[in-house]
């Protein structure tokens, strides 16, 4: 149900320029207007973050960056609060382990029910498919199916996020003012041969300009989309931008808004077999079960309103010879392509990143996944976009499970600028999604694995034989160019954007240095998903709550503060 709140009030509500690569839709980018951010309005599912993935973070110019260097913050910011013997058994959880489970404000708990039969036929299938799940995804490590927890707190059945675990406890602090209702005009930066933040501009509701002074530095957290904003605001860019709309340049560095990632979603709704329960009843607003599970909720904290939408998930390699029975030789011109690439005309950032991805197409199954598959038991409508309000609108009859597919670590880089000197215009957003030839050829082989896991029991015990498929027209993936035509057509953005502050050496495109300071200001830092040179594998909240906790001993460290550091 999280989707109701996309595209009110609570949503920045923004949205891309026409994508060439996706049949030149424009793509909505939900962001959270709200204490707590996106935390707040995402859809609670808590994927960990990889080691490996971490560890390019270090590879790439960070040091203390790889997954040695943050894993005890990722362990600082969570707590894994596993269920009953029974459900353990049920959803498969006989990686969890009590060393990596975390000890921290946002709670992280499992949503399945052994009465439920998808989860566990789910794992059952990657089992026959070969990929039992190996590893501990809190470890840093994993491969193969598995069932995901969600944010959401064991005991009150309520989101765990940003604003509930870590503003509540610290919301009567005598030195903490939050100020709502503001939007920020421009950090104030003075000096022209040292240039310094000293505070930071903003008005109110009212319209009147506020300015707040800085004692020792400026922290900016607005985003992805809105930090490079915000800096370009305060003359921290393009100098050729800037003065475009008539500001002055405080810091020309045109890195600022450049290296947008993000991750895409698409997939396919089977009809289930009778007899099967879904969410599709609720998606359609039926009056007799929507009172039967807020009273459900309202009484005993259970039913489909105290749970995650998405309970199953997958990371995932190529996998080529299943894949090859539906159409042969997809190994060999995947190689094809990867050695035509022209790896002189890259830059050095660039190259690094192909060596990355390259590196995924050789481990096998045994490193690291390139891919991600995930089940919700609902039908999932993204033909109806370009905003994922429109996922759950349209609502077939009948009972569906959609089975979704995601590419980990896309190759393809956008860009996000200012549009104007207003800090109340919108930026101008343009992931370039699919840019990258490779990403189209990768994602596409991933998303035909959803026609093999509908043929494969136990999971095709669960789906009706000759079924409906909730999308219009055929709406089968079983061939690459149908894949890849699907993908153009339907896919939709994962919510995951990172990079547009990269931190980065600034001669291979950054913005902030590995202690995450801006380069060319004194005094000023940014910390969120800006910052992320590569994207995260999955589900980005679990890296943002990890580089803000390292962050945070950071900042204390340089300031002389820290007196306990994380090992």
């Amino acid at each position: 149900m999280w989707s109701a709140v996309l595209g009110t009030e609570l949503d920045w509500d923004f949205i891309t320029v026409p994508q060439e690569n996706l049949n030149n839709r424009r793509i909505g980018q939900p962001q959270g207007r709200v204490l707590g951010g996106s935390s707040a309005v995402n859809a609670e599912v808590f994927v960990p973050p990889s080691a490996i993935g971490f560890n390019a973070w270090e590879t790439l110019g960070n040091p203390g960056w790889g997954w040695d260097g943050v894993a005890p913050y990722f362990r600082k910011f969570h707590t894994l609060v596993p269920p009953d013997e029974a459900v353990q058994k049920h959803l498969g959880l006989s990686w969890m382990d009590e060393s990596t489970r975390g000890t921290g404000p946002i709670q992280a708990s499992f949503s399945g029910v052994v009465e439920d039969p998808l989860g566990k036929a789910w794992i059952e299938t990657f089992k026959q498919l070969g990929f039992d799940f190996t590893g501990d995804p809190f470890g840093g490590h994993g491969i193969g199916g598995w069932s995901v927890p969600a944010a959401i707190d064991p005991v009150t059945k309520t989101r765990s996020y940003a604003a509930s675990a870590y503003f509540a406890p610290a919301s009567s602090r005598s030195n903490l003012e939050v100020i709502t209702h503001a939007t920020v005009s421009k950090i104030i930066i003075d000096g022209d041969t040292t240039p310094t933040a000293r505070g930071v501009a903003f008005k109110t509701q009212s319209g009147i300009e506020h300015e707040v002074k800085a004692s020792r530095e400026v922290i900016l957290a607005a985003g992805a989309f809105q930090s490079p904003k915000i800096l370009e605001l305060s003359g921290i860019g393009d100098e050729s931008l800037l003065s475009k709309f008539g500001i002055t340049t405080k810091v020309n560095n045109p890195n600022v808004g450049e290296n947008l990632q993000d991750h895409l979603m698409t997939g396919v709704s089977f009809e289930v077999a009778d007899g099967v329960m879904t969410a599709d009843s609720l998606l359609r607003q039926e009056p007799e079960l929507v009172q039967a599970a807020m009273q459900m909720y309202q009484e005993h904290k259970t039913g489909p309103l105290a749970s995650a939408a998405l309970l199953s998930y997958a990371f995932m390699p190529i996998m080529t010879q299943a894949l090859e029975k539906l159409e042969p030789q997809l190994a060999r011109s995947l190689d094809e392509l990867v050695q035509k690439l022209d790896a002189a005309s890259m830059s050095e950032h660039e190259r690094q990143s192909l060596d990355f991805t390259k590196s995924l197409l050789r481990s096998g199954t045994s490193l690291e996944a390139s891919g991600s598959l995930f089940m919700l038991p609902s039908q999932v409508n993204l033909h109806n976009g370009p905003k994922q309000a429109g996922m759950t609108k349209d609502v077939k009859p009948g009972n569906f499970v959609s089975i979704g597919a995601s590419l980990q670590y896309p190759l393809s880089r956008g860009k996000t600028h200012i549009s104007s000197s207003d800090p109340s215009a919108a930026p101008v957003i343009d992931p370039r999604y699919l840019s990258h030839p490779l990403d189209i050829e990768i994602y596409a082989r991933h998303l035909m694995v959803i026609e093999i896991i509908a043929k494969t029991r136990p999971f095709s015990d669960y789906i009706k034989p000759g079924g409906r498929r909730a999308q219009p027209g055929e709406a089968k993936v079983d061939t690459l160019e149908k894949a890849k035509a699907y993908i153009r057509e339907t896919a939709l953005t994962d919510n995951h954007l990172v990079g547009t502050c990269a931190m980065l050496p600034r001669e291979k495109g950054g913005v902030v240095d590995h202690r995450l300071r801006v380069y060319g200001v004194k005094g000023l830092r940014v910390v969120d998903s800006s910052i992320m040179p590569l994207i995260a594998r999955a589900n980005v909240q679990t890296s943002v709550y990890t580089v803000a906790e390292k962050a945070a001993d950071i900042i204390k460290e340089d300031h002389g503060l820290l007196s306990n550091k994380l090992t």
